[in-house]
């Protein structure tokens, strides 16, 4: 009688049991779409290594167009093209460079590996790209990604 009397007066609740469905709904859907979200926000801050790799190795090819080498940057830096000013504009990695030795026939190194490495204790730590004056591209990133590998990673299990 009461039941009837709360839907005249339009007073009606839910029930204990219709909200802790709705909880369990929620989390469900919540344990199937943290793990898709994390992949999906990790992916895209690899794009920042890999676009900022590419175009570092294009400056440097302009560099050694124009000095025959590949380093030493006018700024002192080891490389012909300090990568510092690129890592002002980077939030999850950090990009380094190691020249080659120089030949016989030049005075400046003749090879050099860049190196985007995931900042530590940031969400990119375990994280490393390389490319070289060739163009080899390897990757170092958690075994659940792929492990080691002699191609770039964007995602789990697939090679660029």
């Amino acid at each position: 009688m009461t039941d009837l009397k709360a839907r005249r007066t339009g007073v009606a609740g839910f029930t204990l049991m219709e909200l802790l469905i709705v909880v369990a709904i929620i989390a469900i859907l919540t344990a199937i779409a943290l793990p898709i979200y994390s992949s999906y926000v990790t992916r895209s801050r690899i794009t920042e290594a890999t676009n900022n790799l590419s175009a570092y190795r294009v400056t440097m090819e302009q560099f050694y167009q124009d000095n025959r080498d590949y380093g030493p940057a006018p700024s002192g830096a080891a490389c012909g093209i300090d990568p510092t000013t690129i890592n002002n504009t980077l939030h999850y990695f950090t990009i380094t460079c190691v020249p080659g030795a120089a030949s016989s026939t030049a005075a400046g190194p003749q090879s050099y590996v860049a190196t985007a490495t995931g900042n530590e204790g940031g969400t990119m730590a375990g994280f490393s790209y390389t490319i070289d004056n060739n163009n080899n591209k390897t990757s170092t990133v958690p075994t659940n990604w792929g492990g080691t590998q002699n191609c770039w990673i964007t995602s789990q299990g697939t090679c660029q």
